[in-house]
């Protein structure tokens, strides 16, 4: 019997921004990938084929699984924020590793068909994430009207949210030199 190829996430949040992703949809690749050179993360996942829905709710559950013990830690910041700009588009989103998964966004993608898909990529992936990593997400459009310009704004936010979030937390006293 052929070995079968392992599903999930597997991630390096000091890493090098190196990915490995297979969604089975490009436009999600290319929207982890960006997230994750904007994190630093090396990150590497792949999700079973079905229907665009469940693969976007699988690679949102396995990264939030993959980040949850990282933001756990209590060495951890735990919370972050960045607002980062994709040509016209500026999004901000601001997270807390709080145990309680909710996501607040006033970004409706939900009329736009993004590579042919007919459904909010963007609502349907932070909501798994946010369940899977016990994230408090809040996600505002500042401006933008292209809806790919949107979600890499999204993304490349999220990415700096997340590698802050990660990141050692800084104790009293402490100095960068």
């Amino acid at each position: 019997m052929p070995a079968q190829k392992q599903r999930g996430a597997r991630l390096v949040v000091e890493g090098t921004g190196s990915t490995n992703v297979a969604t089975g949809l490009p436009i999600l690749d290319h929207l982890l990938v960006v997230m994750a050179e904007y994190a630093g993360f090396d990150l590497a996942l792949e999700v079973a084929p079905g229907g665009a829905d469940e693969e976007i709710g699988a690679a949102g559950r396995a990264l939030g699984e993959a980040l949850r013990d990282c933001l756990a830690d209590e060495a951890a910041r735990q919370y972050g924020s960045a607002a980062i700009p994709a040509d016209e588009a500026l999004a901000h989103v601001a997270l807390e590793a709080s145990g309680r998964p909710l996501v607040v966004s006033n970004v409706d993608l939900s009329d736009a068909r993004v590579a042919g898909l007919h459904t909010d990529l963007a609502a349907r992936f932070l909501r798994d994430l946010a369940e899977g990593a016990g994230l408090t997400l809040h996600v505002r459009l500042i401006e933008g009207r292209d809806t790919q310009h949107v979600l890499d704004s999204i993304f490349k936010a999220l990415g700096v949210a997340l590698a802050q979030a990660c990141s050692p937390r800084r104790r009293r006293g402490e100095s960068d030199g």
